[in-house]
């Protein structure tokens, strides 16, 4: 695994456990100030992981 698939598993697991976790998230019925950090670094880490396995570049 790459180093950009570990940073993507890493981000989605944190982001999957603040949310199922997070007191504010269930009591407001809306993503926390935290929820929304750590769901734009999930997007970037996706991002990342999408570029580094695009098109031009290889898989294996």
């Amino acid at each position: 695994m790459s180093s950009v698939d570990d940073a993507f598993e890493n981000a989605r697991f944190t982001y999957e456990q603040h949310m199922q976790t997070c007191r504010q998230c269930h009591a407001d019925a809306a993503p926390c100030a935290v929820a929304k950090h750590l769901l734009r670094i999930y997007n970037n880490a996706r991002r990342d992981l999408l570029r580094a396995s695009g098109p031009g570049n290889p898989t294996a």
